[in-house]
């Protein structure tokens, strides 16, 4: 009998993990024993995909830039890549302020909940307000700072450092490109062996996939805040959600537009990407799996994926941009402000920049939020308003960054002319060696 499809189980394994969960919870035993027994695997599971997250930036990268032969290429499509990136969080910001303006959802928000959910997130508001300021704090110019590492032997220790590794990594391929070709072949034939070992680990990896999002959710469902929370930011969480929906719309749209592929074509593609990301919500952790897809089961070239995925996964966060921009006018309505046409336009740059400086680990996106709210001047506090949703959300917007870094990818292959035809059919395909 065929092996079920890898979404299919990683679907299955989510919804056993709900279901186990939901059982536990009406026993007085059963939160402390998903939090004791279950929810250990599901770190071990995110654990292990952050593991090799480094690695295959780096060898990736090296490879891939490698493999262009000369300097115009790589700025040729270095400048496509993050023009396309930053079109596409435009494009996101723009659609979240259209609908959280549309529906006003904070404006149904009670005084009494609004004080409950202040006395109860207060203190969880008051430390990303601490973090937002230290790095508001820094400088201008400090971007650039971090960019370069002073040792990258410490930046590759924190995944947080992702941008410093892309740097170390492009800055060591362009020293592979100009020197001597024999004498940078066997440095290359290195890295080639380096990268497939790397992506048959992401295929071990994957094997225990199922059980890992059964254990990330049985823990969420769990930890969740209750009910009559959830009921009061019923709206805000929609508002957010069909932002999310409307801007997978665009990526399939422009996938279909721009490069013939059907809808279809594209999202049984980049499925278990999505699935991941959606029980990690961590871009980084989903990384090594989203490379494996576009590569394989999209057609793009190794060459693009090496260079425009990680790059993606650092300063492509299209579903954390349309999650501020809602939270920011949900905030201000809750508080009874109007934001006029410019301080929401100011939203959409600050929204934009500050989605770029977002570390790819769940979460992120919050501390970047007190950047956009003191901008549009609106009151930190009001984060402890959306704590007790930030979760499932936070899991939903991953699925959309990681769907825009695939999108991006196959729309830079296309212009490049390195949109082929997938190598593999089908992912049990992966496991036949294994």
């Amino acid at each position: 009998m065929k092996k079920l499809a890898l979404h299919w189980q990683i679907l299955i394994g989510m919804a056993l993990g709900v279901i186990f969960a939901l059982i536990l919870t009406n026993f007085s035993w059963g939160d402390e024993f998903v939090g004791d027994w279950i929810k250990p695997f599901g770190t071990i599971f995110i654990n292990s995909l952050k593991l090799i997250a480094v690695p295959l930036i780096f060898a990736s990268l090296v490879k891939g830039v490698s493999d262009l032969k000369d300097i115009s290429s790589l700025s040729k499509m270095g400048l496509r890549t993050i023009l396309t990136y930053v079109a596409t969080t435009i494009i996101a910001v723009s659609i979240g302020l259209a609908i959280v303006n549309l529906v006003g959802p904070g404006k149904s928000i009670s005084e009494e909940t609004r004080t409950e959910l202040v006395d109860a997130y207060g203190g969880e508001a008051e430390k990303r307000q601490e973090a937002a300021k230290a790095q508001k704090e820094a400088g201008p110019l400090q971007a650039l700072v971090d960019l370069v590492p002073s040792n990258i032997i410490g930046a590759s220790s924190n995944n947080s450092n992702m941008l410093q590794v892309i740097f170390f990594a492009i800055f060591f391929a362009i020293g592979l490109i100009l020197i001597p070709e024999k004498d940078a072949k066997p440095v290359k034939k290195f890295f080639d062996g380096f990268n497939e070992v790397i992506l048959k680990m992401i295929d071990l990896i994957m094997l225990a996939a199922p059980y890992g999002v059964f254990a990330l959710l049985a823990a969420l469902v769990v930890e969740a805040p209750s009910a009559d929370l959830f009921a009061a930011l019923g709206m805000y969480a929609l508002c957010v959600v069909c932002g999310l929906l409307l801007m997978i719309g665009v990526y399939v749209s422009m996938v279909w537009i721009f490069t013939k592929k059907s809808p279809s074509f594209f999202l049984n593609g980049i499925s278990p990407a999505q699935l991941l990301a959606f029980s990690t919500s961590s871009s980084a952790a989903t990384l090594p799996v989203t490379m494996e897809r576009v590569e394989e089961h999209l057609g793009v070239k190794k060459e693009v994926t090496s260079f425009v995925l990680p790059i993606g996964a650092t300063i492509n966060m299209d579903g954390t941009s349309l999650y501020q921009a809602v939270a920011a006018v949900f905030i201000a309505q809750a508080f009874g402000m109007d934001l006029d046409l410019g301080t929401q336009l100011g939203i959409i740059v600050t929204a934009t920049l500050a989605s770029i400086g977002s570390a790819a680990v769940p979460g992120a996106g919050m501390v970047m939020l007190v950047i956009v709210l003191a901008q549009a001047g609106i009151p930190e506090a009001g984060l402890a308003l959306i704590f007790a949703v930030d979760r499932p959300l936070d899991m939903c917007r991953t699925v959309v960054n990681v769907t825009g870094d695939a999108t991006v990818s196959m729309l830079v292959a296309k212009s490049q002319g390195k949109l082929g035809e997938p190598h593999i059919k089908d992912w049990d395909d992966n496991y036949k060696k294994v």
